[in-house]
């Protein structure tokens, strides 16, 4: 069982556990059965001291009026007679407080019997029953306690003295007390009413009874709940574990293949081939969370496989293009070391300072593009205002260009705000370049037009020119590393074919793009060529 799993049942069965422990405590339900049954024993106990108030004889030697007293030989069997039928004990104090009746003690032929009940028999009760039982008294310790009872005094010959609620009922009121066993046992519930006749209180009845129905309702009760609850427990507990199989049972799955491409990958045949074992799983049918994950986890290696494919690519083209130089160089350094004639030799040396020259310039540029990458994702953006980078361009062409070089021309609309969010630096780069492109392939005395515009969203920053253009084949091509297409009379190896597709994945860092056309021309010819750049407006 994984941890998330654990943590998934122990939250889901904390609510109903504790929902349960609270329905066990139940004390608001035990109070309303003992309510009733006190309004019950009061009834009986009114009905007891009615019964005995109508056997009381008047007493001759009483002061001020007629008196009635009890009389013990009439109120003993009475009483015997009237708590029969029922479970409950009863006594009949006198005004003096000792005790003229109770209904357990009978006097047949002028001798005292106690009269006790036994208890029902306790049903036999299987193995599971008494394990039920265990359990339901090792979930009633967790309850917490209630009230510590007074202990129920058990003298031999009771007094009035020692039950508060006989004092009361001497003094005419009716009185209630709980009482429990001395042994802690049990309940005991006591009522005790004043015995009158024509307002005069005679003695009291104490009527007592045991809680065991009391307590056998709310046991029973509890016993249904803890079915409930337990029932509700393993529900609970089998879909929590359902449910976090649903969600541990991908992610792990995830989590190996993931463990599996990062271990390495392996071709099996072609370009597009790789290990079975390394795929990650495709989840998005699922429509949730996990299967979001797993699709961009399956996007992510997507992306990292054709990266890596880009890698080796670049590193074979890099090996190609400086196996050229290398070669040449070579081929001159050998033949120089026999050729004797010093015109043939220093024709040689020039080619091999060019062919130096060459792969300096190569490894320069192989170097940029490769840090290429790190760079713009540790990069910080920031606003750049795209008016004032292109006017800065413009004044550093003026200042540099030579006799005869292509003039810049700048256009920019009226109150527009052209601002985008990137790294000022290489859109300054992108855009030299752009510049420099145009600057080789324009006509001496040429123009070069740099002009923005926004469209919709976008910021849109187009170089054109007048030079011959771009074949159609090749708008896409030119944007390939190490694809190079060299202006007429230009000396060959100096440029190394990177320029324009660091320009392409710098616009891309950016969220833009950089797309060729050509300008319309005369005779179905291209006026020149034309670079835009869209990025994204702040």
């Amino acid at each position: 069982m994984s941890p998330l799993t654990r943590r998934i049942l122990f939250l889901n069965l904390l609510g109903p556990a504790l929902l349960g422990f609270g329905l066990l405590y139940l004390d608001d339900y035990r109070r309303g059965l003992i309510d009733a049954q006190v309004a019950a024993m009061s009834m009986q106990a009114r009905l007891v001291a009615t019964a005995v108030s109508e056997s009381a004889r008047p007493d001759e030697d009483g002061e001020a009026g007629i008196d009635y007293r009890l009389a013990p030989d009439v109120v003993r069997p009475m009483l015997y007679r009237l708590m029969e039928p029922s479970y409950g004990h009863a006594r009949v104090f006198a005004p003096e407080g000792h005790v003229l009746a109770d209904s357990r003690v009978i006097s047949p032929f002028g001798g005292q019997v106690l009269v006790e009940p036994l208890p029902p028999p306790r049903p036999t009760r299987g193995m599971l029953e008494a394990l039920a039982d265990t359990a339901y008294d090792w979930v009633m310790n967790w309850l917490p306690a209630r009230e510590d009872l007074p202990p129920w005094p058990d003298a031999p010959e009771p007094h009035a003295d020692e039950f508060p609620e006989v004092q009361a009922a001497l003094a005419g009121e009716d009185a209630v007390r709980m009482r429990g066993f001395a042994s802690g046992q049990g309940m005991l519930v006591s009522v005790a009413v004043p015995v009158q006749r024509f307002k005069q209180v005679l003695g009291a009845v104490m009527l007592v009874a045991g809680g065991e129905q009391v307590e056998a309702s709310v046991r029973e009760l509890r016993v249904d709940i803890l079915k409930l609850c337990l029932g509700a427990l393993l529900v609970t507990a089998l879909a929590s574990i359902y449910l976090s199989g649903t969600i541990t049972r991908p992610i792990l799955r995830l989590a190996a293949a993931t463990e599996r491409v990062r271990r390495g990958q392996r071709r099996i045949g072609g370009a597009e081939a790789f290990r079975a074992d390394a795929a990650i799983p495709d989840m998005r049918g699922r429509g949730d969370e996990i299967g979001e994950l797993s699709g961009a986890l399956v996007d992510m290696t997507t992306a990292l496989r054709q990266r890596l494919d880009e890698i080796e690519r670049f590193a074979a083209d890099v090996a190609h293009e400086i196996r050229n130089p290398l070669t040449s160089l070579k081929s001159a350094v050998e033949t120089a070391a026999r050729v004797q004639d010093p015109a043939r030799r220093e024709r040689l040396m020039q080619v091999i300072v060019e062919d130096v020259q060459r792969i300096d310039r190569l490894i320069g540029d192989i170097s940029g593009a490769s840090r290429l990458d790190a760079e713009l994702s540790r990069a910080t953006a920031r606003p750049i205002d795209v008016a004032r980078l292109l006017g800065t361009l413009v004044e550093v062409h003026e200042a540099t260009r030579a006799d005869g070089a292509p003039l810049l021309d700048l256009d920019l609309p009226a109150g527009v705000e052209l601002r985008v969010s990137g790294i000022e630096d290489r859109l300054g780069q992108v855009l030299r370049n752009l510049i420099a492109n145009a600057v080789s392939f324009s006509p001496p005395g040429g123009r070069i037009s740099l002009a923005a515009a926004r469209v919709g969203g976008m910021v849109e920053i187009s170089v054109s020119d007048e030079g011959p253009g771009i074949p159609e084949a090749s708008l896409e091509r030119i944007f390939e590393r190490f694809y190079s297409s060299r202006p007429e009379g230009e000396k060959f190896g100096m440029h190394s074919g990177l320029g324009l597709s660091i320009s392409r994945q710098i616009a891309s860092a950016h969220g833009g793009t950089l797309r060729a056309e050509n300008r319309p021309g005369t005779d179905g010819r291209p006026g020149g060529a034309r670079f835009v750049i869209a990025l994204p407006a702040e």
